[in-house]
């Protein structure tokens, strides 16, 4: 049962931003707008601490902290702008009235359970906050909120903070750049409670957010957006799946170089990037198509990831920079020959070919992302999407609390959707989530055992 204690809203400091402060959005943010549900991130605590301890001593300082990082991340208190003339293209608008949906809510819920590695999908939903409805200006301009953050309280066990985001707004290297900062901030106020001043309480460690996009608006324009605009980001992903079972997988490095071994020694081809990533996306892909309830066939089986397209040359990008910056790539291999006998291998050959196109693609996968994706989802065609990604050290969120005892999306609630990140206990390998039908599981978890006891071999 979830108890809601204060529902308030964040805003960056008065007078620290102009008002109004717009962002033009970009090819690579545009790409999103089919995606109707929000992005939903989850931080798990240990906290031993009562309630009003919380209350009286924490709260405020998150609170103060969080309006401080909303400074330099601005975006995510302001709101996507959907012009009624379909000639004028949406944008991101702070105005100095706008802020962050912040709740607050105690659980009675079992924090040990919560942070399990295998339990029922539904036990995070309650701890996941609600974005603001979206509404419209006079002159039928539609204003969307980007953000809402809930923080629920495990009396005298642990705390969870969990983020609902339209990914219009940014991707997860700028989502857990914001975590990192607002953590950091709110650890130096509390070490520094003498000292209010905010040059002091900005992380040294961590760097700016960079807003400057220019570079990116010269990429071409998607051109569905048109489209895009007038269907308001018509949902594609179904929100929730109740009887679903989620689970997290860890993968140690030893396991991880003993199937690089064995998907080398089986292939025919060289492959260039054999890296963690193709290894543990083909092993994952390969049990999933498996474990699914379908007759094998020529039908072709697809593999959605994205990949960071900062560094790329032809942008000049700051690694700071803020918003979406993601190529996306789609494996497709027939279903035949993904669940025989070197289906693992067969899918690590397509996606490692992706990532090598990568280096070349001058088109980014952008301009064709909404439609293909479309295409996609359609009931019958099969697909595995990634989220996440081990690089973005998840597990360095650290708000004076210690570092995380659990993180994940909880939006691969969603039977499609894997997610990936470093490991909790800071060794190198890398921990896999996924929410998938009780039955199905089951499935899964003897195809993904055996095949790792093949692979040692």
């Amino acid at each position: 049962m979830v108890k809601v204690i204060e529902q308030s809203q964040v805003a960056p400091p008065p007078g620290s931003l102009p008002s109004p402060t717009t962002l033009p959005l970009t090819v690579f943010d545009t790409t999103w707008f089919y995606c109707q549900y929000p992005v939903k991130r989850i931080f798990f605590y240990h906290f031993p601490h009562p309630t009003h301890h919380f209350l009286q001593t924490t709260l405020p300082i998150l609170k103060h902290s969080l309006s401080l990082t909303l400074q330099h991340f601005f975006p995510f208190s302001s709101n996507l702008i959907i012009p009624s003339d379909s000639q004028t293209e949406p944008y991101i608008r702070y105005l100095h009235t706008d802020s962050l949906s912040f709740t607050v809510a105690e659980s009675s819920a079992d924090f040990n359970l919560l942070i399990s590695d295998s339990q029922d999908a539904k036990n995070w939903h309650s701890l996941v906050p609600n974005l603001p409805p979206p509404s419209t200006e006079q002159n039928n301009t539609r204003v969307i909120p980007l953000m809402a953050i809930q923080v629920t309280i495990m009396p005298n066990s642990g705390l969870s903070i969990c983020l609902a985001f339209k990914h219009v707004a940014a991707d997860g290297k700028s989502l857990h750049h914001f975590m990192k900062f607002w953590a950091s901030v709110s650890k130096n106020r509390a070490n520094n409670k003498n000292n209010s001043s905010i040059e002091h309480s900005l992380p040294l460690e961590l760097d700016l957010p960079s807003h400057e996009r220019h570079t990116i608006l010269n990429t071409p324009k998607d051109p569905n957006i048109t489209y895009l605009q007038k269907v308001e980001f018509a949902g594609l992903i179904p929100d929730d799946y109740p009887k679903n079972v989620r689970i997290c997988l860890v993968l140690s490095h030893e396991q991880v170089q003993k199937l690089k071994k064995w998907i080398i020694d089986k292939c025919i081809e060289t492959i260039q990037h054999m890296s963690t990533f193709v290894v543990t996306c083909s092993l994952i892909w390969f049990c999933m198509v498996k474990s699914e309830h379908v007759a094998v066939g020529d039908d072709l089986c697809n593999f959605l990831f994205y990949a960071d397209c900062r560094r790329r040359p032809e942008f000049s990008l700051s690694k700071a920079y803020f918003g979406n910056c993601l190529a996306s790539y789609i494996v497709a291999v027939k279903r035949s020959e993904l669940v025989g006998k070197n289906g693992i291998v067969v899918a690590a050959n397509g996606i490692e070919k992706k990532i090598r196109g990568f280096k070349s693609d001058a088109a980014l996968g952008s301009e064709t992302m909404m439609l293909d994706y479309k295409e996609l989802i359609k009931p019958g065609k099969s697909i595995v999407m990634v989220s996440g990604s081990p690089k973005l050290d998840v597990y360095e969120t650290d708000f004076g609390w210690g570092k995380p005892k659990k993180s994940d999306v909880v939006h691969h609630d969603s039977s499609g959707i894997i997610s990936l990140s470093d490991c909790r206990d800071g060794g190198s390998g890398i921990e896999i989530g996924l929410s998938l039908e009780r039955s199905r599981m089951a499935n899964f978890m003897n195809i993904f055992h055996e095949q790792l006891n093949i692979c040692s071999m």
